[in-house]
């Protein structure tokens, strides 16, 4: 299977050959390479190209992490976890809980953009390769990391063609620059074809251009309504405006400032004036949003639409669907073009509007997550996910908008706690927090949220005290909901501390309040859910069956999916404990799918260990082993294994013991080890017997006399490569590889590749 993330390529790759060559050189040799040059060169889309033809060498597979919407250095870190899918919501370290989630694999991690967060690049890099043998990184940046170990590429623009020399037209149809600039004419004219006294116009642009790819890029798509020939008169006139630059910069910044402003200056008006304002957008944004952020002063709403539609057929703006859903963005070079063209007053006005939006939108979704469409929300929240960090930025960076911070922090806990997002959430409400201390219904919201998401992570002590400070606010501004969340949430302090009988009043108390206020949510129906967990502890079965029942009950009447799963989780308790190992398994696997859906890792930590526990006492002792070392792997990112609690570890150690008395040491930690092995969704399809591979055999447990590479060749052999074509894939010389096919050969016995081929599928199987 397939591992990583790399986008597929839109448009075709033109030249680079020697680029390539040097890259692919560098990487097979080096664990840091960044590649470096201006703004517009071709550094992405390089680094995609070299990431893709080296991709079988990294069995852990090859990951993208873009960082040019990435504001706050201080979430580096986060960024580049979420992007490997190794989630860590604890207390501890993101950065240790990184690398401890990478020091056994082996992959390839793209850095693209490091330039604006370069001092947080350069120590998660070092630290990452520290801990992490098996890592290797692609850098993108204008300026290298400069730290120990890395190996630099400048990236040049593409080589000027000859225009002095005649009409060299089959020269020039060789040329990089003037192929890029015919493959992009094609794409947006399919009938234009390139004569030869094309070529020598079109290499005039591209000289003009710098051999930029971008700029000449944008001047393409004019051939949608200009000829070369003109494309290359009002290139020549918008040169002579160059003149209020700065001197001092880069010749081909200027460049590329001409070639943006010769792009601006062929927008409509209000184009231009869309265009700037839709460049305070994070990470793209929807039609409705353009419309409430971008309208207004001079732009109708009704105007948007057709606005944005003429951006997109000037290539200012790029179209993606994500689902069934449009969304826009805008290139960074382009992005930052527009952001210049707004003065400071219309900018500010422009990011109001905007978080504006955003705190309704994150409302809105906080209605609209108790309710039949959670899912949707889910995955719309997700999709806003840049923007909803750019409108708290706005809020951090103004103090006049301190107790908005606070108000749209509070309204994402849905977000924090059932989405996956604990470590983020948690940034975004200690800063909040810190930012306005005066006594408000907002801050005793962002009070009781932060303790919820302090308790999930097991920082108990935190956590205890942002909720009794919530008492004392609620109290002050009198806020009788504020104190109903945070006596339900003292309620799970007490729970997980294992004061069962004080979790149990604090649930009783939450309970009645929020009967009283007629208050009703997710966040509510957790009360009963978590009482039911207590009383079950306590030993009273059919309490909390009722209280699960219940909780089922009302989630149904709702729609609502995320806390029903945990009523099941809960149902799932109660059949293990009655013996009763079919209709646990039943629930457990229910609450392991939905949970699924919302990336929520609590959720499946719990599912999964409950499946576990079902798993051994209905004589499945192989499965609860393989289960309990999945559960494991997963723990430490959300905080304490069975969040350090006796009650909630006590039927972990039974599931344990009993496993190795079924298996036996060596069986029982062979068990756990192949768990482990997995990554989180091959846990799940493993723990939903959904089809896929089967369980991992770690290398210690599968002999072979072949190297990591020797197998990599191994691989290609059998997939029918020839010696040429492994070369490419493998970025190597020719003669290596045949030198690494042959020793294969050689090691393992077999005169023919069609021998190799055959061990390589039985070894697969």
């Amino acid at each position: 299977m397939r591992k990583g993330n790399l986008p597929a390529e839109v448009s075709s790759f033109v030249g680079r050959r020697h680029e390539l060559t040097e890259a692919g050189k560098l990487l097979s040799s080096s664990r840091l390479v960044t590649l470096t040059g201006v703004g517009g060169v071709g550094k992405t889309r390089l680094a995609l190209r070299v990431a893709e033809q080296a991709r079988r060498a990294f069995a852990d597979g090859v990951w993208l992490v873009e960082l040019a919407e990435l504001g706050d250095p201080a979430l580096l870190v986060q960024t580049v976890a979420d992007a490997l899918r190794v989630g860590d919501h604890s207390v501890r370290s993101s950065l240790v809980a990184l690398a401890e989630g990478l020091e056994d694999t082996r992959l390839l991690l793209i850095l693209d953009n490091c330039e604006h967060v370069m001092e947080a690049c350069a120590k998660l890099v070092s630290t990452l390769l520290a801990a992490a043998p098996g890592l290797r990184i692609l850098a993108t940046s204008r300026h290298p990391l400069r730290i120990e170990g890395e190996h630099i590429l400048v990236v040049p623009a593409l080589p000027l063609p000859e225009v002095d020399g005649g009409p060299h037209a089959n020269g020039l149809a060789g040329n990089d620059a003037v192929s890029l600039f015919a493959e992009r004419a094609r794409a947006v004219d399919h009938q234009w074809q390139a004569d030869a006294d094309h070529h020598m116009t079109i290499a005039r642009i591209c000289h003009r251009l710098d051999g930029l790819p971008l700029a000449i890029e944008l001047a393409a798509v004019r051939m949608r309504v200009l000829t070369p020939e003109q494309i290359l008169q009002r290139l020549d006139d918008r040169f002579c405006l160059l003149v209020g630059g700065s001197r001092s910069a880069p010749p081909r910044h200027q460049t590329l400032r001409a070639a943006v402003d010769w792009s601006h200056a062929l927008c409509s008006s209000g184009e231009q004036v869309l265009w700037a304002r839709a460049s305070v957008f994070a990470g793209g944004f929807d039609l409705d949003a353009a419309q409430a952020v971008c309208s207004g002063d001079g732009i109708d709403r009704d105007r948007v639409m057709d606005l944005v539609g003429g951006l997109v057929d000037k290539s200012i703006l790029v179209r993606d669907l994500h689902g069934s859903l449009s969304r826009y963005r805008m290139l960074d070079s382009i992005r930052h073009y527009g952001l210049e063209r707004l003065s400071r007053r219309e900018e500010e006005t422009t990011r109001r509007r905007h978080r504006d939006f955003y705190l309704m939108l994150a409302e809105r979704h906080e209605t609209e997550w108790f309710g039949p469409t959670q899912a949707d929300v889910f995955f719309r929240t997700q999709l806003e996910h840049a923007n909803l960090r750019a409108a708290l930025e706005f809020c951090l960076h103004h103090p006049s908008e301190a107790a908005t911070g606070l108000r749209l922090a509070g309204a994402l806990w849905f977000y924090w706690v059932g989405c996956g997002f604990l470590r983020e959430g948690r940034h975004w409400l200690d800063r909040v927090l810190a930012a306005d201390r005066e006594p408000s219904p907002e801050r005793a919201k962002a009070l009781w949220v932060n303790g919820y998401v302090a308790a999930l992570q097991g920082d108990v002590m935190s956590s205890r005290a942002m909720l009794e400070e919530c008492l004392e606010c609620a109290r002050q501004v009198g806020d009788p909901i504020a104190r109903a969340h945070a006596t339900h949430r003292l309620g799970c302090n007490a729970l997980v501390s294992d004061h069962l009988q004080v979790a149990a009043v604090f649930f009783e108390q939450a309970r009645v309040q929020y009967l009283r206020l007629g208050e009703m949510s997710s966040n509510v129906l957790m009360a009963w859910n978590e009482l039911a967990v207590t009383i079950l502890f306590l030993g009273e079965l059919d309490h909390a069956a009722a209280l699960g029942e219940e909780a089922r009950a009302a989630a149904d009447a709702h729609g609502e999916q995320w806390a029903r799963a945990y009523a099941i989780y809960v149902l799932a308790l109660v059949a293990l404990s009655r013996g009763e190992y079919g209709q646990a398994t039943v629930h457990g696997l229910e609450c392991l799918r939905t949970v699924r859906v919302f990336n929520d890792l609590l959720g499946i930590a719990l599912a999964i260990e409950v499946l576990a526990w079902i798993a051994v006492a209905d004589g499945l002792p192989e499965r609860a082993g393989i289960l309990l070392g999945a559960a494991g792997r997963i723990w430490p990112s959300v905080g304490f294994p069975m969040f350090g609690s006796t009650f909630f570890g006590a039927p972990h150690q039974q599931c344990a013991t009993a496993t190795r008395q079924a298996l036996g040491e060596h069986g029982f930690d062979a068990a756990v080890r192949r768990g482990r092995a997995y990554d989180r969704e091959q846990a799940i399809a493993y723990a939903l017997d959904e089809p896929g591979p089967a369980p991992p055999v770690p290398a210690t447990e599968r002999p072979t006399p072949l190297t990591r590479r020797e197998l990599d060749v191994a691989e290609l052999v059998a997939e029918g490569l020839s010696n040429k074509q492994i070369a490419d894939r493998l970025v190597i010389a020719q003669r290596t590889a045949e030198g690494h096919v042959q020793r294969v050969l050689t090691k393992l016995g077999f005169t023919t590749r069609t021998q190799l081929a055959t061990w390589i599928t039985e070894r697969r199987s």
